[in-house]
C-alpha cells in the first residue's frame, strides 16, 4: 500500500467519508459489474453496489486489513448478494431459449427489440458480448457459492487465499467449490454451445447477428473469433479457459 493511499485510510478510519469515498471509487466499477453478473440485473447491482458503500463505511471501524480493503468490501457485498439470491430461484442451462421463445411468442415484444435495433445507436449487437452474457447465465445455473468462487477467481483473479476470505471457507472447499463449477460450466457448454460444438444446441450467438446485423457475412464473424478458431484444435477445458478470458 503507498503511502498516498495509507493517509487516505488512517483519514477513512477516522470517520472522514470523503477519503471513504475516494478508496471506494478506485474499485467501484469493478465492484458493480461484478454484482451485475451475479445478480444478471443492473438496476439490482447498482442498489446493491450503493448498499455496500453504506455497510462498508458503517463497519469500517471492524476492518484489520486482515486483507486488502477491496476484498473487505468485496466481502461484504458478496454476503448482501448471496441474501439477495437465496431468495429466488436459480436458472436453468436453457434460459437463453426460454427467453427466445417468450420474445418470438410475442410479436409486439419482438417489434420493440428490431425498432430499438434498428433505431439506437445502442443496440449495435456483438457477438463477444453475447458470449459474456451466455456466461454469465449459465454460471446463474449453479448453486449459489459455486457462482461466486468461479466469477471471482476466473473473472476478476481474486486469490484462492482473498476468495477464502470472502467466503469464509477453508482452502480446500473453494477449490472444491471452483473444480466443481468448472466442470459443470464446460459440460453445459461443450453440450449446448453451437460455436464449439457443430452438434450444440444453441446457437443463438448466430442468430441474433443474424437479426441485427443481416448484412454482415455470418461466417466471416464468427471465424473472427478466436474460440471458434480453436475449437478443433483444443479440449473443453482449454476452450472454457478461452472463453474467461474472452469476456475478462
Amino acid at each position: 500500500m503507498n503511502q498516498d493511499v495509507n493517509e487516505t485510510l488512517k483519514k477513512a478510519l477516522s470517520g472522514d467519508i470523503h477519503a471513504f469515498q475516494a478508496l471506494f471509487a478506485e474499485f467501484q466499477h469493478p465492484l458493480k459489474s461484478y454484482l451485475q453478473r451475479l445478480l444478471a440485473n443492473r438496476n439490482d447491482a447498482e442498489d446493491l453496489t450503493h448498499d455496500t458503500f453504506i455497510r462498508a463505511y458503517d463497519k469500517l471501524s471492524t476492518f484489520r486489513a486482515e486483507s486488502s480493503l477491496k476484498t473487505w468490501v468485496f466481502q461484504i457485498a458478496t454476503h448482501l448478494a448471496y441474501n439477495y439470491l437465496e431468495k429466488r430461484k436459480r436458472w436453468v442451462p436453457d434460459v437463453k431459449k426460454k427467453a427466445k421463445d417468450l420474445v418470438l411468442n410475442s410479436p409486439k415484444v419482438y417489434d420493440t427489440i428490431v425498432q430499438v435495433s434498428q433505431s439506437s445507436p445502442y443496440a449495435v449487437f456483438d457477438m463477444k458480448e453475447h458470449i459474456d452474457t451466455c456466461f454469465t447465465c449459465m454460471a446463474k445455473t449453479l448453486p449459489i457459492e459455486n457462482q461466486i468462487a468461479l466469477i471471482l477467481k476466473d473473472i476478476y483473479d481474486f486469490s484462492i487465499v482473498d476468495i477464502c476470505l470472502i467466503l469464509n471457507k477453508t482452502e480446500g472447499a473453494v477449490k472444491y467449490l471452483l473444480q466443481e463449477a468448472r466442470v459443470t460450466m464446460t459440460n453445459i457448454f461443450d453440450h449446448r454451445c453451437a460455436l464449439i460444438n457443430k452438434e450444440g444446441v444453441c446457437n443463438q450467438c448466430s442468430e441474433l447477428n443474424g437479426w441485427f446485423n443481416p448484412k454482415q457475412n455470418q461466417q466471416e464473424a464468427l471465424m473472427q473469433l478466436d474460440l471458434v478458431k480453436a475449437s478443433k484444435k483444443f479440449d473443453r477445458e482449454e476452450l472454457y479457459n478461452m472463453r474467461t478470458q474472452l469476456i475478462k
